[in-house]
């Protein structure tokens, strides 16, 4: 949760080390004079930190600030993007250009940030022979060593074997 700033009234100290618009130190004063100081200026008295003896003050127009750092929270999400889960599915006797294909897709995934979960499906009584599968997912991984790592094992689930990979 954001921290909330207690203003003019709301702070509760009997003195206060009070700043001013402009960034110098006005020193410590009784809190009735900061705040009188600070009205004389149409502003308001915010105090910034409260964990000090005396808390540390500061002359400033509280909408513009608040306005300020809810813009600035705002910015520092939109930077942030959440990395998805693309999923790329393939059988053990995929062709060599779905493979390709295939592989391309995994390559444009991991350089737009997403994680990838290849998954090979085998179809009826092909999972006996998993091994065609685990060789699939060996060659996978080979072909895009130098763009991605690995980040889960190769795991057999079912009819599926799957493994995550993470761009590098």
């Amino acid at each position: 949760m954001a921290k909330k700033h207690k203003i003019n009234e709301m702070i509760k100290a009997k003195e206060v080390m009070a700043i001013d618009i402009d960034g110098t130190q006005c020193g410590v004063m009784p809190l009735q004079e900061a705040i009188d100081k600070a009205r004389s200026r149409q502003l308001d008295l915010v105090e910034v930190s409260p964990d000090t003896d005396p808390p540390v003050c500061k002359i400033m127009d509280f909408g513009r600030f608040r306005y300020k750092t809810d813009k600035k929270k705002h910015e520092s999400k939109k930077k942030v993007r959440a990395a998805k889960v693309k999923e790329v599915k393939m059988t053990p006797t995929i062709g060599e250009h779905d493979y390709k294909f295939k592989v391309e897709h995994i390559k444009k995934f991991l350089k737009d940030g997403d994680r990838v979960k290849v998954t090979i499906f085998f179809k009826g009584r092909m999972i006996v022979h998993k091994e065609l599968g685990e060789a699939v997912m060996a060659r996978v991984v080979e072909d895009i060593k130098e763009v991605s790592q690995v980040e889960q094992e190769i795991k057999l689930e079912g009819h599926n074997i799957t493994m995550v990979l993470i761009g590098a």
